[in-house]
């Protein structure tokens, strides 16, 4: 049976966990591995991307693999072609596919035809990718996730959405805090998410606080959300209210002076660049558990 993930519930917890512990282990050792000689990945993407495009190809080269970047433009999807068809001609040669998309279901529908795992690199519902980058952070820097306190900060997005799905499967408390005119209390029904309007409330002895941009790609209510959220800046001021041990995450591209102001990106606090380089290790971790599967 061909595993795909496309959001975090595709693993389990012990799974994640596991690829975590598999990740930590192959930074620490450094070496590279021919585990994937012979194979393919394919990534395929709709949406701009460095951190996504680079680790995965890093992490490709580094198993002893290969990996090609194709820009929808440059299929036959740009013309038209199904992405039904198109999915199964991929898949029979890829050994494992990359997709980076607008719109999720156009991941579930390619899916649905693929013989080989597809990755969702980045959709309008979901980055998982992404939190096992910074679930692998967080352990390194302060041990297990679970039972811990999460401040997420500012917009109701893909990676606000990714964290209440982790703070479900890893058992650990998630703080969000956003305008009402974005998310109220009663939208979301967790017993481990609170929603709070206060960002002073939502930090309050939280270990991490993240943030991502106001305005992702694909938003088209920019002067809105923009205003709605003017006040819900990360500062050094806000990480000072949250635990002595507090760390900050975002998973960039950053907006200096929006979400993020410029003095805590370089805050000994901000663990940005850790971040960043675990996508490829946590990637390499990920390819070799669904490919080898």
């Amino acid at each position: 049976m061909t595993r795909h993930f496309l959001t975090l519930k595709n693993l389990s917890s012990d799974e994640i966990i596991s690829i975590i512990d598999d990740a930590i282990l192959r930074k620490k050792s450094n070496i590279v591995s021919d585990e994937l000689k012979g194979k393919y990945l394919a990534l395929i993407f709709e949406k701009s991307s460095t951190r996504t495009r680079v680790s995965f190809e890093t992490a490709m080269n580094q198993l002893g693999g290969k990996a090609s970047f194709l820009s929808v433009q440059d299929l036959q999807l740009g013309r038209g072609e199904p992405l039904a068809d198109t999915s199964k001609v991929i898949s029979s040669m890829a050994d494992a596919i990359v997709l980076r998309t607008l719109k999720h279901q156009t991941i579930t529908e390619f899916s649905n035809e693929s013989s080989s795992p597809v990755i969702n690199g980045l959709s309008d519902l979901s980055h998982p990718c992404q939190l096992l980058a910074d679930i692998m952070t967080f352990n390194e820097h302060r041990g297990s996730i679970k039972g811990k306190k999460i401040a997420w900060i500012g917009d109701y997005n893909n990676m606000c959405k990714t964290y209440i799905e982790a703070s479900k499967i890893l058992e650990f408390q998630l703080h969000i805090a956003t305008p009402s005119s974005i998310l109220s209390k009663n939208d979301i029904q967790e017993d481990n998410v609170t929603i709070y309007e206060s960002m002073e409330d939502a930090v309050k002895d939280c270990n991490l606080i993240t943030t991502d941009v106001w305005i992702s790609m694909g938003d088209n209510e920019i002067d809105q959300k923009k205003n709605s959220l003017k006040e819900y800046q990360v500062t050094p001021e806000l990480l000072d209210q949250a635990s002595k041990e507090v760390i900050f995450f975002h998973c960039l591209p950053a907006v200096r002076g929006e979400e993020v102001s410029h003095e805590v990106m370089d805050d000994p606090r901000s663990l940005i660049w850790h971040q960043a380089e675990n996508r490829m290790h946590a990637q390499k971790s990920l390819l070799t558990f669904l490919i080898n599967n």
